[in-house]
Parts: structure tokens; C-alpha cells; sequence
């Protein structure tokens, strides 16, 4: 018999609400609930709809963690609500806790948002096979488990649009993919049986829309409830860019090269130097930037940097770690 026993403990929600049809402007419900160390994040939804407001409105489905439908914001932090655990929402954020939808400014009413931007870029990388295979095979196309691997679990990915709408770019930038549709590619550029490998690549690797406006803050990977972890497959797809020779010369591939070049030679990044590799005649606008985080120590000129002590052992992490052409 367990000796775990049910705790409770009263919790102040604030709810956000909007209904597209009638309210001009969203608002937030006030509710003060007594939560048991039983229940996870969808009983919360279910109570709120049941006990409080049965217009409240929110998408549920399996309950199980692997369809997506329930995915909100709490205090912020995108999360399945049929998997997340009360206690450990309060252990994370208090007993004051914030609901709203993944996406406010595309909310339709309360927690539903209108998921099509995501399902419209989810499209755009081709996510399928794309593979000229014979009417009728003799055989099937084997996979070794090997090349299986190779997928790195890209395939455990539910659409459930977490990642998608935690992105910061997402928010900001209409055209930018977003780190749920680079997984997606990911998961078929990493596919042997694939043959639109390096078409995929030129559409990826679009200004403005593809990989290099990814600003690798971290939060697709802090918010998968799959541990896809998408800002690994970008940096992947960063790889096969260079590996397949689609990679042009730009602002964001030459910081890339410049990175790679300055860890190489000092084991320490220099900051002007990377900056002067990326930009070339761009570099006047820094000017005013330069010289503030030259005040502040954050640039040194050439002769002032010092190497890394352990600069051999990097040089040969570095060598070995390279398997695309810079």
C-alpha cells in the first residue's frame, strides 16, 4: 500500500478570456482554487469549466501527452496541460499563476488561437517523402538502424505548436519557419530514402524565413513536452547547408565562418574581429555599438586578446568536429 498521501493547497489563478465574436478587447478572470497534489493543469481547465464559467473554452483530446490539443501558457512558459503537474507549476512559479493561450494575438476564444501560420509553414518544408520510387517494388526500401538514428528523434514530434509560439522570432517575424517546421525538415533531410535533400536546403536557407533568423535563445527546446529538442536539428540543418554546398555568402553564414575561425585561433571569441568577418561594408552602423561595448570590456583589439591556456586541445576539438567545408 503507498504511503504517499493527497496534499492540497489553494492556488490564485488569473484566466485569460476572449471571445473573437463579441469582445473588443481580451480581459483576465480572478479564481482562488483548492488543488490537490493529484491534479495536473487540464483538471485545472476542466474545474474552471465545470464549476466557474461553462462558456470557458480550451482544446483537449487524448489526455495522454501525445496528441498536443491541450497546449497553453503558464506564467508564460508554454506547457501540455494534460502533463504538467500542479505541484510542479507551484514549485516553479508560486501560487499565483497565469492561463492564457499559446499565441494571445491569435486568440479565437479563451485558449483556442488560430493555429494556421503554423500549419501554413508546417507545409512549406515539404514535410513528407519526396522519393521517385517504382509502381511496383520488388522489395521494400530497408533502413539500417544506423541510418534510422540518424533521424535523432525528429519523428517524436507531435505539432502540438509549443515550441513554435514560445519563439520569440515567431512573434515578431511573419515569414520566419519557426523552430517546429525546421524539425519537421530536419526529420526528412535526415531521411536516407529522401531525394529532395538539397531543393529542401535552398528553401531553408532563405533570408529572412529559413535557419539564420533562428536567434538560438533556447526556448523550443526548454518548452518541447517531447524533448525534440528543434534548436539541435537547426543547428543540424546549419551543417548540411555547408556539407551540401547551398550555404551563400551572407551576414549570417560568415558569422558562422567567423566563429568557427576565431575559436579556432584564440580558443576565445573576439567580438569586434567577428563582427568586422560578418559585416564587411556594413560595419559603419556598429560604430556606435562597438565603441560602447569597447567601454565596457566586451571588445579588445587584436593585440589585446588572450588565448585560451588549453588552445591546443580546442584546435583539435575544433578540427575533429568540423565535418562540413567552412
Amino acid at each position: 500500500m503507498s504511503t504517499n498521501t493527497i496534499t492540497t493547497q489553494n492556488i490564485n489563478f488569473k484566466v485569460f478570456r476572449f471571445n473573437a465574436n463579441e469582445d473588443y478587447l481580451p480581459y483576465y478572470e480572478k479564481h482562488e482554487m483548492e488543488v490537490t497534489s493529484e491534479e495536473v493543469v487540464l483538471d485545472i481547465l476542466d474545474r474552471i469549466k465545470w464549476e466557474k464559467d461553462g462558456s470557458f473554452s480550451y482544446r483537449r483530446s487524448c489526455r495522454h501527452g501525445i496528441c498536443g490539443a491541450c497546449a497553453i501558457k503558464v506564467n508564460g512558459r508554454s506547457t501540455l496541460a494534460c502533463k504538467e503537474s500542479m505541484n510542479d507549476m507551484v514549485e516553479l512559479f508560486g501560487k499565483e499563476l497565469t492561463i492564457e493561450p499559446l499565441s494571445i494575438k491569435r486568440a479565437v476564444k479563451d485558449m483556442i488561437i488560430d493555429k494556421g501560420d503554423f500549419w501554413d509553414k508546417h507545409e512549406s518544408i515539404h514535410p513528407y517523402l519526396i522519393s521517385d520510387v517504382e509502381e511496383h517494388p520488388e522489395h521494400e526500401h530497408l533502413v539500417t538502424p544506423e541510418e534510422a538514428d540518424e533521424l535523432n528523434e525528429a519523428d517524436l514530434c507531435i505539432q502540438c505548436g509549443a515550441c513554435h509560439y514560445a519563439c520569440p522570432v515567431v512573434e515578431i517575424n511573419d515569414d520566419f519557419f519557426g523552430p517546429a517546421a525546421f524539425a519537421k525538415a530536419y526529420r526528412f533531410e535526415a531521411d536516407v530514402r529522401d531525394d529532395a535533400h538539397v531543393s529542401r536546403l535552398n528553401h531553408l536557407h532563405e533570408e529572412k524565413q529559413g535557419l539564420w533568423d533562428c536567434v538560438k535563445c533556447m526556448e523550443c527546446a526548454e518548452v518541447c513536452p517531447k524533448d525534440v529538442n528543434p534548436i539541435d536539428k537547426i543547428t543540424k540543418l546549419h551543417q548540411m547547408l555547408f556539407k551540401e554546398g547551398v550555404a551563400t555568402s551572407n551576414v549570417a553564414t560568415r558569422h558562422a565562418v567567423g566563429f568557427k575561425h576565431s575559436i579556432a585561433k584564440n580558443g576565445v571569441l573576439d567580438e569586434g574581429g567577428l563582427v568586422l568577418y560578418s559585416e564587411l561594408a556594413g560595419i559603419v552602423k556598429h560604430i556606435p555599438v562597438a565603441l560602447k561595448m569597447f567601454r565596457k570590456g566586451k571588445i579588445v583589439p587584436p593585440w589585446g586578446i588572450v588565448k585560451s591556456e588549453n588552445l591546443d586541445e580546442i584546435q583539435k576539438l575544433v578540427k575533429s568536429s568540423s565535418t562540413a567545408k567552412f
